[in-house]
């Protein structure tokens, strides 16, 4: 109970801080504003996240994750393309199921140096994670054979790839059909480790 009470807290804070902002830009929203929108003391955000960029880098962990369980539950006889589309493609449905929240988010990362940054770094511990389930689900060595951490590495280019025009185009052009597109031409590569 208590657990689940300190997440709802921690989604609330998260959704409050995420909205606040992608409406007014990073550096014109306060911790103050966040902790009234959310409706909670500021001792109470100081228990959940250090600052506010924390609540964003919290947000892009969670993505991360989400992106290597769906790979690992995906089945292993299934070749890494389709296996890596289907990973990927779950980050994608959730910026397309919250469309307009999700947009503002993204071009809140994308324009903000610091969150930028922040997004970089964390897809540095994305790729370490794919990159060994890659290894585990074909055999692979992770220290010696080059393919999975260029195949990683290849897929998440296609996700930044895929986020960067959804933005770009405010979100006219469709993140799911840009992220089938994407995948349509590094699938090759990704499927020559089964040759």
């Amino acid at each position: 109970m208590a657990e689940r009470k300190r997440q709802l807290v921690s989604n609330e804070l998260t959704e409050a801080a995420l909205q606040l902002l992608a409406l007014k830009g990073f550096d014109a929203v306060t911790i103050d504003e966040i902790v009234t929108t959310a409706g909670v003391s500021k001792r109470t955000f100081f228990r959940y996240f250090a600052s506010k960029e924390d609540v964003v880098v919290q947000f892009l962990a969670d993505m991360g994750i989400g992106i290597s369980a769906e790979l690992a539950a995906r089945p292993v006889e299934e070749h890494p393309s389709v296996a890596l589309l289907h990973a990927v493609s779950v980050p994608i449905a959730a910026c397309g199921d919250h469309s307009e929240r999700a947009l503002r988010v993204v071009q809140l990362i994308l324009r903000t140096p610091a969150l930028l940054a922040r997004f970089l770094e964390r897809q540095a511990q994305w790729r370490d994670d794919l990159t060994a389930e890659l290894a585990r689900r074909l055999g692979l060595a992770p220290d010696t054979d080059l393919y999975p951490q260029l195949a990683a590495g290849m897929a998440l280019t296609a996700f930044n790839t895929v986020l960067q025009r959804w933005s770009d185009s405010d979100g006219a052009e469709d993140p799911a059909e840009l992220t089938g597109r994407a995948f349509a031409l590094i699938a090759p590569a990704l499927d020559a480790v089964d040759q």
